[in-house]
Parts: C-alpha cells; structure tokens; sequence
C-alpha cells in the first residue's frame, strides 16, 4: 500500500472431490511441513484401466441426484468403469449404448449424422469433453425410460438449429430424459438447438443440473409432461442468457430446488425473454440467491404451484413475479451453501460452462503436454535468469509452461505479463529453501528513468497472467529498512499477484511491510487466488490486497520492525463491494514478537474509496499469544466496525471469546465462509 502506516464460507458440492494439490505438501505440526507423493493420473489411448483414475473421474453429483433413492445411491456415472477417449461418432456411440460402465472422454469435435440425432445412453455412464476441446455438434444425448446414474460433463453441445426460431418440426435437442432418474449435468455449454437446451421428461427424477451455460435458444430447459408429481430436481449456478422461454420451466415437480442461477437478457439483442422460472401444475418450488436481469416476468406460478422465494435479485425486470404457497426445505434432503445473487454474474461468468481441468487424462496431458524451460544459473539450463525463461513463452499460449528453477538464488526482477497465462514457476530442489528468487525495491525506492516504483512495482515477483502457479521455492523482498531510513515509504512487496486462478502452492514468501500483495485486474474484475500448505513472513499489513484470497493449512509468522519492536497488521484488505477478500482457514500464526503486539487486520480503502467493503475472515486457526485480544483496527479514517472483519474456531493463546470488539461468526455464517465459496467453482490442481 502506498499510504502511510500508524504504529498503533460441502458444505458446499462437499460430494465432489478434495481440492488435488499434487506433490502435496502437508501440514504436520505448528511451523512444520513434509512432503508426500505425487498424485498420479491415468493414461489414455482408445480405451484404458480405471485403476489411477483422474480426480475428476471419481467426482460425484450434489442435490438431488446425490440421493439414495430407487435403488441408486447418488449418482456416480462410469466410476470403476474403463476410461475411453473418442473422437468420431462410432465409438461414442460404441461406449455410450454398452451395458458395462465407462467413463467415455470426447476429445474433439463430432458432428452427428444425421443432424439432430440423440444417442441412446445406458446407465453407469459419465460422457466428459477433455477440457475445452469436446464438442458435440448437430446432436445430442437421450437417456430413455429406467436409464440411470448418468453423468453428462464438461461438454459443448451446439448447433443442431434448423433456422425455424420456435421450432415443432425438429426435436433437436441437447440432452432429453423420458423417465431417467440419478442424472448430473454439469460444466457444460448448451446452446442454438432446434428444440429444446434440456428436457427432462416423464417422470425423470433425482437430477442435478450445475453450473451450465444455457444460451442463444427459443426453449432453454423443460421439466414434467407428465401428469403424476414426481420428479425431483436441483438446478443451481447456471448462467442462463439470450434464451425466451423454459428458464426453466417446471412441470408438476415434486421439489424443484433453484439456487444461485444467473438469468440474463441484455439490451440490445434480438432475442427477448417471454418469462424466467415458471411454476406450472402442482409443482412445490424453492427458489434461492438467483438474480435476474432484464428478465421479462421472471417468476410465473400456476394457482395450484407453489414458489417459495428467498434472497433473489431482480434488476430492470418486468410483469410478473409470483409467489406463494408452502414448499419443502431443500436441506432435508441434502446440504448445499449458498452464494450472494450480487455476486453471481462474475462467479458464473468465471466458474460456467467446461473447464480446462476436467476431463485430461495423461495420455492427452502427455499429447498437449505441458513444455518445461529449465532455469540454471551455472549454465546447465536452457536460461540462467527466471525472466529469461518467462520471456521465451510465447504470447496467448495456450498449454502449460513450467519453469524448473534448479536450486540457487536468483537476484532479479520476475514479471509475468497477461498474455502469457498457465505458467508455474517450480524449483527442482529439495526443499523450498532451496531455490530463492530475490530482490530489495521499496516503493520510495528511485527508479533508474526517474521516479520511484511505488508499492506494486517493488514487487520481486509480478504475475499478471491468469492461471499461474508457483511451488517449491521462497519469493523475497531484503529491502533493508534500518539502512534506508532516508527512504520515505518502505512498503516493499515479496509477491505481486494481479490475475484469476492463482495457485500458490508449498512456498515461502518473504518480506517485512506489504509481504503479499493479492490484487486484481481491475476493480470489477475477479481475481481468486488459493494459498496453501506455505509460509507467509512479514510485520505490517503482508497480506493485503483486493482479491478474492485463501491462505489455507498455512503459517503466517510475524517478525518484528527494522529497530525491534513488536507491533503489526496481519492483513490489510481492500475488497470490493459484493466480493469475497481475504480468508484465513486451517493455519498457524505464529513468530518470536511480543505477546498482544499484532492486529489480525485493518480495511484499506485504496485512494480513499469509501465504496470498497473490506473483508477478512480468520477460522479454525492457532493464534499465537502475539495477536491482540481485540484483533482488529481502524486505518486511515475508515472504521474497522463498518467492513466485514470476523473470526470462527480459532484456537490457541492468541484467541479470544466473542465479543463486540472481537465479532465471531454464527455457524450459520460460517457455513457460507468455506474455502469453497471463495474459490466459486475452481478447484486448484498442480499442473
């Protein structure tokens, strides 16, 4: 920060898998990490053994297709089953249709013959597109009568439009159901069919559908046709856009849980909403945390349906928006969190529609395998300086580059452009002591053309790309304050990271004022960043920053000042409005200063803006005696009391009873303050 200094949320998808860390580092005791093994994964051809299957393999559905009903306990698709890779109609066709489970990976474009086909899938399936890259063009997917625990995943389904807007000629549809039950659909892109996006049928039941993009249709996604009240479905975190009617439409449900779906219809374009969600027949309807925008008559109900609705947002909408009735509570049946509606269009607009993460088995890592550039400083390596090998990877490249840093210690300036993402920077030494990248700017320190670098320019390291990672090395800033007192701001930062999806992983970063630098793009742009298994060292203000960040199964150690007095600030977020900041989780803080010298954090309202709503939360942490027993305080006019500073589970000398100098969080909050309602739907993995 450049201003001066006083001295004074499964719960969430918990069915899916653990966050995978590969070459996971493991917190053992307070200060004290081993290592542990790599995670393997499988390799595919045409067809393979299930036995090193992929995370993403074994993930299971959330909601109601997690429940044990008609003999299907959750719904898990081909898990245990073969992984198959496809690339032409014939074999997914092959896969899909067999009696025996398989897990069937598209890996490419197919375009079905005739146009508008359905394939008939059996039970036990999972159909995932191998990252962005499966397409299914012209067709789609039936699953008939009795047809069950089916996973549809990761997959572009597009183009089956026959040039008729409300067409009833064509029933060209992405997936259709006629009497399924234990369905996931989820992390895929529906879009331009001739009939309808989904339809699910005739008493289909216990069906998930998640974070979906639906977009660019006449009928979006239709529940019922059938006159007995039966199915039950969950429809959450789907981004729903440029679609008119269907949004869906549900039809004589028994429960029809709807939560955190973001339905959009833009000015300016040609294609108009007739109506949002629509409760129809005797369907019982709980509708939570969604936002509708620009929606003509979002929420429509039937005199016999019931709509509970809670905590939706409704912006330039118009006509109808209906409730009533009693309907059912969603978690009797199964536990989900909920995120803010205000926060859904960038969540869905990050975390919708396929994933790079899903669906890579080896053979196809090994295919698109991610380039490696070695870093030596004897010579041995392709470069001898870390910005060499930064500077080799080309512009907008699209797989991964790993940087193998071997052990030293590397004096020098390291920045990260935003068109070069996907990029991990790894030291290949045994320990993350081993490999150091290393500089000593301050902000006040004078640039070479004139000037100074100010607090984010002083960084050692800067990554501006998206997707980065780092792992197994110490990032630090030596500025040395005691021999620069003429400097006027000393702020000097380890670590700047101003991009989405940043994973950093087993490190130590270093430094003393402005350590860790957690920022963002811009004010309005999302910017997540996953700290685990690592340390973070510094005294005043070292974690800070605007993005939406969790320091996990960590250890923040405090130090003292250049002239040894203990007195500091943990954090200093500077959040936006309806965003998530800084979260604490699962960590250790500790160091050699005085008892009750450390703060937990203060709000920095960057520039003075009073519309920022800084937020830092702190569970189930070891604190140290050195944190305050009223942890947190005011900074620069701006009142700790008026932003979102609270703590849940901590533990340890340092921790203290609820109070309202020291907020805790209800277990109701803190049910919506996990790791995983930072993250929003990206699950960090080495690469």
């Amino acid at each position: 920060m450049s201003e001066p200094r006083s001295k004074a949320q499964h719960r969430r998808r918990r069915s899916r898998t653990a966050l995978a860390v590969g070459v996971p580092l493991a917190l053992t005791a307070a200060g004290t990490f081993t290592y542990g093994a790599d995670l393997g994964v499988l390799g595919s051809s045409v067809q393979e053994a299930s036995a090193a299957a992929p995370a993403w393999a074994a993930d299971t559905a959330d909601g109601f297709a997690s429940v044990n009903a008609l003999g299907q306990n959750g719904t898990y698709g081909g898990r245990g089953g073969q992984i198959v890779t496809v690339t032409t109609q014939a074999e997914l066709e092959r896969y899909a249709t067999a009696t025996e489970p398989y897990v069937i990976v598209v890996a490419g474009t197919i375009a079905m013959n005739p146009v508008g086909k359905e394939i008939k899938v059996q039970s036990d399936k999972t159909i995932v597109g191998r990252g962005t890259a499966g397409h299914i063009v012209g067709g789609g997917f039936f699953l008939g009568r009795g047809v069950h625990n089916v996973i549809i995943r990761n997959l572009t389904i597009r183009d089956a439009y026959q040039g008729i807007w409300n067409d009833k000629d064509h029933d060209f549809d992405a997936i259709q159901m006629d009497g399924a039950h234990h369905v996931w659909i989820d992390h895929n892109d529906l879009r331009h069919m001739a009939d309808g996006l989904i339809d699910v049928r005739k008493d289909s039941t216990n069906v998930t559908v998640s974070w979906n993009r639906l977009s660019d249709n006449n009928k979006t996604f239709g529940i019922g046709w059938t006159e007995n009240v039966r199915t039950d479905i969950t429809i959450h975190h789907n981004w729903i856009r440029e679609t008119e009617q269907r949004n869906p439409s549900t039809d004589n449900a028994a429960h029809a849980h709807l939560y955190n779906n973001f339905l959009e219809d833009a000015p300016g374009t040609s294609i108009k909403s007739a109506y949002g969600n629509y409760a129809r027949g005797g369907t019982k309807m709980v509708l939570e945390n969604s936002l509708f925008q620009g929606v003509r008559n979002p929420v429509i109900k039937d005199s016999g349906a019931a709509v509970v609705q809670r905590g939706n947002s409704f912006s330039g909408t118009s006509g109808r928006n209906e409730s009533g009735g009693t309907a059912f509570d969603p978690k009797t049946y199964y536990p989900y969190t909920l995120d803010k509606a205000a926060d859904l269009p960038s969540v869905l607009k990050a975390g919708a529609g396929p994933r790079a993460s899903i669906g890579t088995t080896a053979a196809s890592a090994k295919a698109a395998a991610a380039t490696t550039l070695t870093v030596a400083q004897d010579g041995s390596g392709q470069y001898r300086t870390v910005q060499a090998a930064v500077n080799a990877v080309p512009a907008n490249n699209p797989a991964r580059v790993v940087i193998a840093v071997k052990p030293g210690t590397y004096r020098e300036l390291v920045k990260v452009p935003s068109n070069k993402p996907h990029v991990t920077i790894q030291g290949t030494g045994g320990s993350r002591k081993d490999t150091t990248i290393v500089h000593n700017n301050a902000s006040g320190t004078p640039k070479p053309g004139g000037g100074t670098y100010g607090t984010g320019g002083s960084a050692t390291v800067a990554v501006e790309a998206d997707d980065f990672q780092a792992r197994n090395l110490t990032i630090s800033n030596d500025f040395d304050e005691k021999a620069n007192q003429h400097i006027k701001d000393q702020q000097a930062v380890a670590l700047r990271t101003a991009a989405d999806k940043v994973f950093l992983d087993g490190i130590i970063v270093s430094g003393d004022q402005d350590t860790l630098l957690l920022d963002t793009a811009a004010k309005d742009r999302l910017g997540r960043v996953y700290v685990s298994n690592s340390y973070v060292i510094g005294n005043v203000d070292f974690i800070f920053g605007r993005a939406t960040a969790v320091v996990d199964k960590s250890v923040i150690t405090l130090k003292k000042r250049w002239n040894g007095t203990s007195a500091g600030y943990v954090t200093a977020p500077s959040t936006a409005a309806n965003r998530k900041g800084i979260l604490i989780a699962n960590s250790t803080v500790n160091g050699d200063v005085s008892a009750g010298s450390f703060y937990l954090g203060r709000p920095w309202h960057a520039g003075g803006d009073a519309s920022l709503d800084p937020q830092t939360t702190v569970r189930n942490t070891n604190l140290s005696s050195a944190i305050k027993s009223t942890p947190w305080t005011d900074m620069s006019g701006f009142s700790w009391k008026d932003d979102r500073f609270a703590e849940y589970g901590n533990y340890g000398a340092g921790a203290g009873p609820a109070s309202t100098n020291r907020p805790h969080l209800t277990d109701a909050q803190a049910a919506n303050q996990e790791v995983a309602d930072w993250l929003a739907g990206w699950t960090p993995s080495a690469s």
